[in-house]
């Protein structure tokens, strides 16, 4: 009798070869593995809250002026400025989200009642240090596009081109300018929220009111265009005061429902009863515009902005206590002044190209077409990741310029105001 035959031997010393990942998890591993980094280098005191309304506001920024900013092209092959609202009316209530200035005075106001409580040396230097911080990127943006304007001319740039540049680079910088200065007026924003909570900033609501009345009013004919310009301060300042407001903890679910409600009705009276302009941004044509400077309405939509914010805030940070959520506002955070500064430019890294070729849907033909809706909405990506490859090297002017010499800063100012000049000239 035949013994079994023996079952075919196994190579027990061969070597598995590993299973193979999935190309989403190799793409995904070091994000994830960031995330956790941030999450474990985050303060447990940290507002998640407040840094996630700031990081929603700054992206607003860009988002905006990239959907609702277009070019038109010449026949010298020079780009100018045009506006898809002026071809769609139905586009205003676009603004009405993406217009969140409101939301970021109010977390600065919050932000910089908690900071001036906190400094150790005097409210001059506390000052000092905030005005370093946001005048770093603003000089390193115009230092070196008044470098970039002569090269670009060199190159075939038509000069045109380059003053449509320069307008959408300095546009966002008046912002910083009005920061500034309402930053510089935190000392007084703590002493009526101390005495008056949420009502310190309803008089600065009366006297932009007071400004339209006038302006827009029976008497209007008779008003100096420049008081108009009296609503720059109170414009801005509403919001940042009810963010100094709510720092102090004088302004809780009450008060909150009582701004969202009220501005959202007053914007609507606003709207339907006193016509004001639906759009929250300049529209090309336009006789009146809400935003330069603000109107009522624009004080009306920070209100209920600011109401909902409020209340939401608490829902907001048990969000962010997920590190793939909360990772990226940290990000957002830390280049603040790089997003506000350079996504301008990193719009016309595209388009100025692009002008050569001539006609590119959704850069350099007019936005009056659904077409061109579609087609900016294609290229946003693209001017995004070019904001990111600017900014690996802008991110250097938010930092102290411990390496820059007295005579490098000094040719740092005379490039910016040369620049300041050429733009505004």
């Amino acid at each position: 009798m035949k013994p079994p035959a023996a079952a075919p031997a196994r190579n027990l010393f061969r070597v598995r070869s590993p299973a193979r990942v999935p190309a989403s998890t190799r793409v995904l591993a070091p994000a994830r593995a960031l995330a956790r980094r941030i999450e474990a280098r985050t303060p447990a005191h940290r507002d998640r809250a407040v840094d996630g309304l700031r990081a929603l506001a700054l992206l607003a920024v860009p988002t905006g002026h990239w959907l609702l900013g277009g070019f038109t092209l010449d026949a010298g092959g020079a780009i100018h400025n045009a506006s898809p609202l002026t071809a769609f009316g139905f586009f205003a209530p676009v603004s009405w989200v993406l217009q969140m200035l409101g939301i970021f005075f109010l977390v600065g106001g919050y932000a910089a009642v908690l900071s001036y409580d906190r400094r150790t040396g005097s409210t001059a230097a506390w000052l000092r240090g905030r005005i370093a911080r946001l005048g770093r990127p603003v000089l390193g943006v115009t230092a070196v596009w008044a470098v970039l304007v002569p090269v670009l001319y060199v190159l075939g740039v038509p000069d045109d081109t380059l003053r449509t540049g320069a307008t959408l680079v300095v546009q966002p910088l008046w912002f910083v300018g009005v920061y500034l200065v309402v930053t510089a007026l935190t000392p007084y924003c703590v002493r009526a929220a101390r005495r008056l909570g949420v009502w310190a900033a309803a008089p600065l609501l009366a006297s932009v009111a007071v400004v339209d009345l006038l302006r827009y009013g029976p008497y209007a004919d008779a008003v100096p265009s420049w008081l108009s310009v009296l609503n720059i301060l109170p414009g801005w300042l509403f919001a940042y005061q009810l963010g100094v407001s709510w720092g102090r903890r004088r302004i809780g679910r009450r008060e909150a429902w009582a701004l969202l409600l009220g501005g959202a009705a007053l914007f609507a009276a606003l709207l339907l009863a006193f016509h004001y302009p639906a759009s929250m941004v300049g529209v090309p044509g336009e006789a009146r515009t809400n935003s330069h400077p603000p109107s009522l309405l624009v004080l009306a939509l920070a209100a209920a902005q600011s109401g909902a914010a409020i209340l939401l805030r608490d829902r907001l940070g048990r969000l962010l206590r997920r590190p793939a959520l909360w990772a990226p506002v940290v990000v957002i955070n830390l280049s603040a002044m790089t997003i506000l500064c350079w996504h301008q430019t990193a719009m016309l890294a595209a388009a100025v190209p692009a002008s050569f070729l001539g006609p590119v849907a959704g850069l350099t033909t007019a936005p009056d077409t659904a077409g061109w809706i579609l087609a900016r909405l294609a290229w946003m990506p693209l001017f995004a990741v070019l904001l990111v490859l600017i900014g690996r090297y802008a991110r250097g002017f938010e930092t102290p310029w411990t390496q820059a010499t007295a005579v490098g800063r000094s040719a740092a100012g005379l490039l910016a105001a040369g620049f300041a000049v050429y733009a505004l000239g």
